[in-house]
């Protein structure tokens, strides 16, 4: 029998006693047609997604059924497709933080944090970025944290038809967004985080809006509790679900809330610190089930240890009130001085009229910097950082110039996803979309 078009039949491997099966490659076409024209079977393969709710839009699945149980699942990627990496070559090393921010547009500060570490390791000023930039890079990301555990139980709440969880966990999020707005002058997309620190101080006012913000998030996280973990049908619909014990988090290299749910309390936080968090006082919880109602209950925990670090951050900003978020290299700090203006964030008038009106010199740098960048030494750096979805991986490298030669990003969402098929086969259908939810893949990250 010939094989179908696309598809390539190799010699049959040869085992030890002589015999072997025929192994094809597929460059294409669909699974029910390898099966039904090659292998000569019946199966039933459906197609879930990308443009199911359950895959949001941009994840396709491809589950081999017999009956409501699944035999086979695979994961398609790649219809987002950004070339978010590619670009950041031809940017300068500040612009970057402007593309590798909309990469998992959930956790923006994560990524950028990430980078600007890296850079930072190459310009060997690690140890120059001032304490408040470090203390605000904190708060930021950690409030993100919980910004982002409230979208993956909201939707995957919303995604079992429990509308109810999606709303609260929204409006909780919210209070999170204003803090955003106030301080970045965006609710997502910020580019905020600058190699050197940060792009301009928070506001004066920010410990009493953040505390506001603290206040409604534990009111609705408590909320949260009694909709979701005290809710047994809730418990019993996750429960055993989507399990994927520890050996299969170490061999598929899973991160995040879901290796932490099979008991292992490894977070690059306390592992590899970095911005100052080994002076935090904070937990890394953990559970035994391994499943996807460990996940819920791990990710609800996070939010309050996230919380917890933002207060020590709120103590901290008080403690360094008036100190720079930039460092006092000039040949690498941002020349902006930033103020939210009617039209939104841009100069402040002020420094507009300094280099513009006082000094040629001081207008000179600030358009060599700004079009130019910074030249950045040769080398390579690696650095991780601890993304709500598990360990965030940056590798850049820099041949001298303004640019990255290269940026590369190890997203969790990405290797998270090869998962899929171990917690969803051998399942019902239905128990696809809780296992997928509990793995809370954004393909942002995915298809960079």
């Amino acid at each position: 029998m010939s094989a179908p078009a696309g598809y390539r039949a190799t010699p049959p491997p040869v085992d030890d006693l002589g015999g072997g099966m025929p192994v094809f490659e597929a460059s294409g076409g669909d699974w029910d047609e390898i099966a039904r024209e090659v292998v000569g079977e019946e199966r039933i393969v459906v197609n879930m997604g990308p443009q199911h709710p359950s895959t949001h839009g941009v994840l396709r699945l491809m589950l081999e059924i017999d009956g409501e149980t699944v035999t086979e699942a695979r994961c398609g990627v790649g219809y987002l497709h950004t070339g978010i990496e590619k670009n950041m070559e031809y940017r300068t090393w500040t612009q970057g933080t402007t593309f590798c921010t909309r990469m998992d547009y959930l956790a923006p500060f994560f990524q950028e944090t990430a980078f600007c570490l890296a850079t930072e390791k190459l310009l060997g000023i690690t140890d120059d970025v001032p304490e408040r930039a470090s203390v605000v890079r904190v708060l930021m990301m950690e409030l993100n944290r919980v910004a982002s555990h409230l979208v993956c139980l909201g939707t995957g709440g919303n995604e079992m038809g429990a509308t109810t969880v999606m709303t609260v966990a929204f409006t909780a999020r919210e209070e999170i967004l204003r803090v955003f707005e106030a301080v970045t002058g965006l609710r997502m997309n910020h580019a905020y985080v600058r190699p050197g620190g940060v792009a301009q101080d928070v506001p004066a006012d920010l410990e009493e809006q953040v505390r506001h913000a603290l206040r409604e998030v534990r009111k609705y996280l408590g909320q949260l509790g009694d909709l979701l973990l005290a809710n047994p049908i809730f418990r019993a619909r996750l429960t055993d679900v989507g399990t994927l014990d520890l050996a299969g988090c170490m061999a598929l290299g899973i991160t995040g809330p879901v290796l932490r749910s099979a008991g292992l309390p490894y977070d690059v936080r306390k592992a590899f610190p970095y911005c100052g968090y080994e002076t935090y006082d904070f937990d890394v919880p953990t559970a035994t089930n391994a499943d996807s109602y460990d996940r819920v209950v791990l990710r609800v925990e996070e939010c309050y240890q996230s919380l917890r670090i933002v207060e020590q951050c709120l103590e901290r900003l008080a403690g360094t009130a008036g100190e720079p978020v930039m460092v006092a290299d000039r040949k690498i700090a941002w020349p902006a001085q930033l103020a939210v203006g009617a039209d939104g964030q841009g100069n402040s008038l002020e420094h507009i009229r300094t280099i513009m009106g006082t000094s040629m010199e001081a207008l000179i740098h600030h358009f060599k910097l700004v079009t130019e960048g910074f030249r950045v030494p040769v080398g390579q750096a690696w650095q991780t950082v601890e993304h709500p979805r598990g360990e965030l991986g940056v590798h850049v490298v820099s041949d001298g110039g303004t640019r990255p030669y290269r940026a590369h990003f190890r997203d969790p969402s990405f290797n998270n996803l090869q998962a899929v098929s171990v917690m969803c086969e051998g399942g019902q259908v239905a128990d696809v979309v809780v296992a997928v939810a509990s793995l809370d893949p954004v393909l942002g990250g995915v298809d960079r």
